[in-house]
Formats: structure tokens, C-alpha cells, sequence
């Protein structure tokens, strides 16, 4: 369907305006210390709302409601364990990388381990963030070639170049500032959206309350014990893991606790973002069920290559683009693609940090000057957001980008969170024990995730959900590394008095 001139005029003005607004900030600073960190002097709000809009991606904006739309609210769950993760993150972690002298969140798993742990740990996180900058990429211009007829490599093309300009030349700072306006924009176009979709209902927000509880979308999913469904407990345990892991080892997470001006506004960026994201991921699941309920009054207006399952993530796309009013719709778009680009804009400045940081100074120049250093940083994070677009075209034609997404998050990223709590909390300070873990908890995550294509013999007889693996893939590092640090960590020898 073609898209109303009004609506391109505000999705264009938006774009040019949001790459201008970013590139603004290559002429204000140019240490390396402003590309890493905003020479840790950015506002505790903005530093939030940076880290509420890369919670937010475009897959949030179009799955969760997608989600609420062909089921219940049982993905809701995951954000009832942020504030349990955010406290231990305010409580832990933040005052523990504002200590450490490097901006690298991987330089504390040097000084428990050696040089591998760091090493092996940045080297996962760039491989996750290549995976997930190519599935956002890919998975943003779905939507927008099934509804409006765009090229899906054009798409990936455009929005990928816009996003690396901005975030080679403006470093963190472009990238906290327009994760703030786009964070901004993405809360207008949902609230928007809903409203709307309740004044089309002839009975108001009511009807949607009856149809709703009529046919049970508004449940949390079943409290049984079962761990190979995707029950309440699962849900939580997993986001749980997953939270801990984006405070604990995420390096976008600690440049911004570096990134304020004191130790206290870090603990209130991280408070502001990650609560803010609760009432807005339950925002995105009212509106999936509220588009239930209004293509139950209007079951006609639905398409019927969008009524089955599979097509659940196309219906609030399709909404937007054949009931929203021109120039609203536009708005609305926008705030998807700010979804995307706000996610995506982080990952190339905290890849390049991490680039610098535990490769280029580690294996090329210890002792780099400013402009080195600013050099490697623009010029790492311009691969990088090439190696991302790449990835993204890749993707093009794969079955489902975020079954493949989420794939290789666990197998990149599993090992680390476990890996991390033994450096906290564990005895051990040599290699092998810490090494051995790290094996271990890999092929647990392997067994789980992996566990219905293995051979027979050693196919589990009780199949786990697949989120689980990071749980029991960090559960497992943790005590193989900590048993194993009890046994082989050197005994103190007794100091001789003379």
C-alpha cells in the first residue's frame, strides 16, 4: 500500500533531523574520554532514558504487542525481574566499574583471571552485537516491505548507513542524546497508538476490558512447575538472568555508569531506565490486546494473509499504516525505526570501545595518543556498523531472524554472566579452574539449547524451554568454578618469623 505523502514527510523530517542532531556533536569535543564515556559528564536523566531506549528495540515495538495479539501477557514477566536486577546492579556492580580505572567492562575479568578472560568475554560481546545489530536491522524493515513495497536490503542500507554516521562521528554523547529524543518519540507514538485504537472502539476501553478477560489475554501464564513451558517461573528466572547479565557485563550498560558526573546520578540513570521500561513494555502488551479486541469488532478489516499465528508481529504495522490518521502514522514509524536506531547506535560505540580497549591496546599499542585513539574509535565503530548492515543482509530470507537471534546470543554471550559471578564471588585466581567452568557451563548451554537435534544416546530425556539455558549454563560456570577454585586455589603459606 502506498504511504501518504504527509506520513513521508514527517518520517523523512524526522530521520534527516536525528542524523543532523547527532552528527552535531562531532564539531563539540573530540578526546578519546568524550567518545567513551562523554567525559563522565552526561545528565543522569539522559544517561536513562539511553539506557530505557536500548531495552527498547524495534523488535520490543513490534513483537511484544504481536505477542499480547496472539496470546496473554505472559511475556510481561521479563520485566518484573528488572527491578530485582536493577537493585543488585545499583547496589554492586555500578559502584564496582565506577573503581575500575578502565572504561572496558571486561578489564575486571583480567585482574581475576589473566588476559584470556578479558579476551574471551569482548570477543563474545562483539560477536553478539554483530548478531543483534543485524537481526534489528533486518527484522525493522520487515514491516515496512510487507505494508509500503520498500526494498529490504534498501532498508537495511539506508538506516544502517544514517546510524553509523552519526555514532562514528559523535560518539557517545550523539548516541545518549538522540537515545533520549528517540526514547521520546518511541513513548508519543505508543501512547498514540492506543489511544486511537480505544476512540475506534464503539464501546470505549470497556469492550476491550470484556473481550480481553472474555478470552484470557490478560493472563501471566501457568504457575505450574513445569520447565519445559513457558510458564510465570520461567519467564521471570529467565529475565532475571538476562537482566543481570545486561547490568553485570553488557559494555553499553557500564559506559554509561562511567559516563555520569558521580557515582549517585549513575545509580539514578540505571533506576530512571530500567523502571521506565516496565510501564512502557506493559504499554506495548495493552496495545496487542487492544488490537485483539478491535479486529474482533472489526474482523473484516483484518487481512486474511495476516490472521494466522506466523503473522501476529505484521498486525500493529498494519494498523498503523490503514487506521491512523495522515502524519500520525508517520510519527508512529518513526518511532519504530527510533527503536532500532537507538539499539543499534549503541552497539557500535560500545564495540568500538571494547576494540580499543581490549584489543588495540592490549595487542597493537599499549600507550596510543589522543588522535590514535580517536582514530581507532571512529574507524572501529565504521566496521563495525558495516560488518552489522552485512549481517543484516544475511539475515535476509532466513526463516526467523529471531529464532536466530536469540540462538546466537547463547551461544556468543551464555558463558560470560557465569563467568563474571565467579570472578565476584568465587575463590579461585588461577586459569584452570576458571577455564574449566567456562567449558562446562558452554556445553550445558549446548545440551539445552541444542538438545532436540542431538544423537539419541545422549539426547536429554526431558527437554528444557530453551531459555533456560542461560540459568543453568551460568548456574553451572559458577559452582564447577568455585568447587573446582576450592581445590586447586594454593594454600597461603605461613609467613616466617624472624
Amino acid at each position: 500500500m502506498p504511504l501518504n505523502t504527509l506520513d513521508l514527510i514527517v518520517f523523512l523530517a524526522y530521520m534527516l533531523g536525528i542524523i543532523g542532531f547527532g552528527i552535531s556533536f562531532y564539531f563539540r569535543k573530540n578526546a578519546a574520554d568524550d567518545f567513551v564515556t562523554g567525559g563522565g559528564k552526561l545528565p543522569a536523566w539522559a544517561l536513562g532514558m539511553s539506557i530505557f531506549a536500548t531495552y527498547v528495540s524495534s523488535i520490543s515495538f513490534l513483537a511484544l504487542p504481536g505477542s499480547a495479539f496472539q496470546g496473554n501477557w505472559n511475556g510481561f514477566v521479563f520485566s518484573l525481574s528488572i527491578p530485582i536486577a536493577a537493585a543488585v546492579a545499583v547496589r554492586y556492580f555500578v559502584p564496582l566499574y565506577r573503581k575500575l580505572q578502565s572504561p572496558s567492562a571486561y578489564a575486571f575479568l583480567e585482574e581475576r583471571f589473566g588476559v584470556w578472560a578479558r579476551i574471551y568475554a569482548s570477543s563474545c560481546y562483539l560477536l553478539t552485537q554483530l548478531a543483534r545489530m543485524g537481526a534489528i536491522l533486518y527484522l525493522l524493515a520487515l514491516p515496512m516491505n510487507a505494508l509500503f513495497g520498500w526494498s529490504i536490503p534498501l532498508i537495511i542500507i539506508l538506516t544502517g548507513l544514517g546510524v553509523i554516521i552519526y555514532a562514528t562521528l559523535g560518539g557517545i554523547s550523539a548516541v545518549v542524546w538522540t537515545d533520549a529524543v528517540q526514547g521520546i518519540v518511541l513513548i508519543a507514538g505508543a501512547l498514540g497508538c492506543l489511544v486511537l485504537i480505544v476512540l475506534n472502539m464503539p464501546e470505549g476501553f470497556a469492550q476491550v476490558w470484556d473481550i480481553a478477560q472474555r478470552d484470557n489475554k490478560l493472563s501471566l501464564g501457568s504457575f505450574s512447575s513445569d520447565l519445559g513451558q513457558s510458564t510465570f517461573w520461567v519467564v521471570l528466572v529467565y529475565g532475571l538472568f538476562i537482566n543481570l547479565q545486561n547490568f553485570g557485563i553488557d559494555q553499553s550498560y557500564i559506559q554509561r555508569y562511567k559516563s555520569a558526573k558521580t557515582e549517585q546520578d549513575a545509580k539514578k540513570s540505571t533506576w530512571f531506565g530500567s523502571l521506565l521500561y516496565i510501564p512502557i513494555s506493559l504499554l506495548f502488551f495493552v496495545i496487542g490486546t487492544s488490537l485483539y479486541a478491535y479486529y474482533q469488532v472489526f474482523s473484516d478489516s483484518l487481512p486474511l494473509e495476516l490472521q494466522s499465528i506466523e503473522q501476529a508481529d505484521k498486525v500493529f504495522p498494519n494498523f498503523i499504516a490503514t487506521v491512523l490518521p495522515p502524519g500520525i502514522s508517520g510519527l508512529v514509524i518513526a518511532a519504530i525505526f527510533a527503536a532500532g536506531m537507538s539499539t543499534v547506535s549503541t552497539s557500535i560505540n560500545s564495540s568500538a570501545t571494547v576494540i580499543l580497549e581490549d584489543h588495540f591496546k592490549k595487542y597493537i599499542n599499549p600507550n596510543p595518543s589522543q588522535n590514535t585513539q580517536i582514530r581507532v574509535l571512529r574507524i572501529a565503530s565504521l566496521a563495525m556498523g558495516i560488518l552489522g548492515l552485512l549481517v543484516g543482509l544475511a539475515f535476509n530470507g532466513v526463516e526467523s531472524a529471531l529464532d536466530a537471534w536469540w540462538a546466537l546470543a547463547s551461544i556468543f554471550s551464555g558463558g560470560i554472566l557465569g563467568l563474571f559471578f565467579l570472578a565476584l564471588l568465587g575463590k579461585t585466581k588461577t586459569k584452570f579452574p576458571a577455564i574449566s567452568a567456562v567449558v562446562s557451563g558452554l556445553a550445558v548451554i549446548a545440551w539445552i539449547s541444542l538438545g532436540e537435534f542431538l544423537p539419541e544416546a545422549i539426547r536429554p530425556s526431558f527437554l528444557l524451554h530453551k531459555n533456560l539455558a542461560i540459568v543453568f549454563g551460568t548456574m553451572a560456570i559458577f559452582l564447577v568454578g568455585f568447587l573446582l577454585g576450592l581445590v586447586f586455589n594454593p594454600s597461603k603459606k605461613k609467613e616466617k618469623v624472624i
